[in-house]
């Protein structure tokens, strides 16, 4: 007799259905595993072995064999163990047949019995309601669980012995309730940055629209200090992006204690971070960097200091908004729609833009160019707002904080945010599109300028030499201008406002 069980494999975040069949017949006394597992899928015998002696259990003396369905499909991870187990403990008796036919199990066992936690609970659980099954998983990410619906049975048993219990009835596990994390302290706020009045601006440009920006300034300036300002002017989550979000963080073990966050992610990888760190790879196409920004900000610090190679692996994400991570072994997606942040000095020493400094290398003109060349053209034509953010002066630092923070910064971009939604909801496109991620024929659409402004596009495309990319970006900057100023309308004003915004970086690039 075969015994069966239904746990998942993970395809990125994505679950598939395994089915694991442990047969026990007479023979040489045997625990194979088959089915392509890995290192940790079979090692589960020991744990297993050593799990079900703790509980009071003994295998029997006989030849297991345990398959894992379908076997052609690689089987990693250690949450393989309690469905094995499971299915082993209903094949000798130890529980009721038929108790496991309705439910999806995952978790991962210790040797006294216990059951451990595993990545990927909340993925596992929207695909076991989906086929209309319940879920077993480890009591430590019940909760995580319990967010994939309110009539999804959920068992989150701490012991093979509590569960066994359960399923004869003599004691009953209550169905845990969702949680969310708690917060760790409010958000940074604007109002404690003095001066950079213009900066201050393209960060509330950059967060009403969704575009991406570049800062390039002096050491000391507060770049790093207004990028982490940027979290607190986002609108709030919508419970789509936080459970797409969710289920990025279960897979890669970002949940701590099964609990939900209800904050957009800040993501701030160091410059030695490699290719595989950054889109996502290494052993079991982990995701990376740009895929647990996903809904959030990936701010990348002394952007030119990055590996040209890995700076580059992010042009294709920042189009699409996914990424492909594509293995001997491995084809996975994962979603990666970031709102990109980057900061950089002027040169290597810093301080190429401050009158009267002469630079060692040679001249300042240079000294930046040879700097800024190491981010590639088409990474910067990706870059919708690049500003100079210039020194703060003692005199600044002097003056009272400001008397416009945060609250007042995110209550016009709210509303910035709400014509997009109206705007893209009319037009049947998802409800978190942008005017940074809208398609490229309809910001033509919607951001038609008036007739000084098409006379002002039209000089600035050939003046500046922009590429497609540039005059549809152009355009997106412009359509969320308007939008700030609750304008049906592109005008003049907002293109030319727009337009100054890519200039700039437009004459760095040519210099390197």
């Amino acid at each position: 007799m075969v015994t069966r069980v239904a746990t998942v494999a993970f395809e990125g975040i994505e679950a598939r259905s395994v089915d694991v069949q442990v047969q026990i017949i007479p023979g040489n006394v045997v625990f194979n595993v088959v089915g392509l597992p890995d290192k940790a899928v079979g090692e589960s015998r020991e744990r297993v072995r050593g799990a079900l002696i703790a509980s009071g259990l003994a295998l029997p003396a006989k030849r297991i064999t345990v398959n894992l369905a379908p076997a052609d499909l690689p089987k990693e991870g250690s949450h393989y163990d309690l469905p094995i187990a499971l299915g082993v403990m209903a094949a000798i008796g130890a529980i009721p047949a038929d108790a496991l036919s309705g439910y999806c199990v995952l978790g991962e066992l210790a040797l006294d019995g216990s059951i451990t936690a595993v990545n990927g609970v909340l993925p596992a659980a929207i695909a076991a309601g989906a086929r209309g099954l319940g879920l077993i998983c480890p009591a430590s990410t019940g909760s995580e669980a319990a967010w994939a619906g309110g009539d999804l049975d959920v068992l989150a048993p701490r012991s093979l012995i509590q569960l066994a219990n359960h399923f004869k009835g003599s004691q009953v596990m209550a169905r845990p309730e969702p949680s969310v994390a708690g917060l760790a302290g409010p958000l940074p706020d604007l109002s404690d940055i003095k001066g950079q009045e213009g900066a201050k601006r393209a960060l509330e440009i950059a967060a009403a629209g969704g575009h991406n920006l570049l800062m390039n300034g002096p050491p000391g300036s507060g770049k790093s200090m207004l990028a982490a300002r940027l979290p607190s002017i986002l609108p709030p989550l919508t419970p789509r992006e936080l459970l797409d979000i969710s289920m990025i963080q279960s897979v890669a073990g970002e949940l701590k204690d099964g609990a939900l966050s209800n904050r957009r992610p800040f993501r701030q990888p160091h410059h030695s971070a490699s290719m595989a760190a950054l889109v996502g790879g290494g052993l079991g196409a982990r995701p990376g960097e740009v895929s647990l920004a996903h809904g959030g900000v990936l701010f990348l610090d002394e952007l030119p200091e990055f590996t040209p190679q890995v700076l580059d692996s992010l042009r294709q994400p920042m189009e699409t908004g996914e990424v492909m991570i594509a293995r001997a072994n491995h084809r996975v997606t994962y979603p990666a729609r970031f709102q990109l942040v980057a900061a950089m000095n002027p040169c290597r020493c810093g301080q190429g833009l401050e009158p009267g400094y002469a630079c060692r290398r040679g001249p300042n003109a240079r000294c930046m160019a040879q700097y800024q060349a190491r981010i590639s053209g088409p990474m910067l034509d990706r870059i919708d707002l690049r500003i100079e953010v210039p020194a703060v002066t003692a005199a600044d630092l002097i003056l009272p904080p400001p008397a416009e923070g945060s609250r007042e910064a995110a209550a016009r971009v709210a509303a910035a945010r709400t014509l997009q939604t109206t705007r893209y909801a009319a037009r049947a496109l998802p409800a978190a599109t942008t005017n940074a991620t809208c398609p490229a024929n309809l910001i033509e659409e919607v951001a038609s300028p008036d007739a000084e402004g098409t006379a002002l596009i039209r000089q600035a495309a050939e003046s500046m030499r922009l590429s497609a990319r540039g005059f549809h970006r152009t355009l997106r900057v412009a359509r969320t201008l308007a939008d700030l100023d609750g304008e049906a309308q592109v005008r003049r004003l907002h293109l030319a406002e727009a337009l100054s915004y890519r200039g700039r970086g437009d004459a760095s690039a040519a210099a390197a």
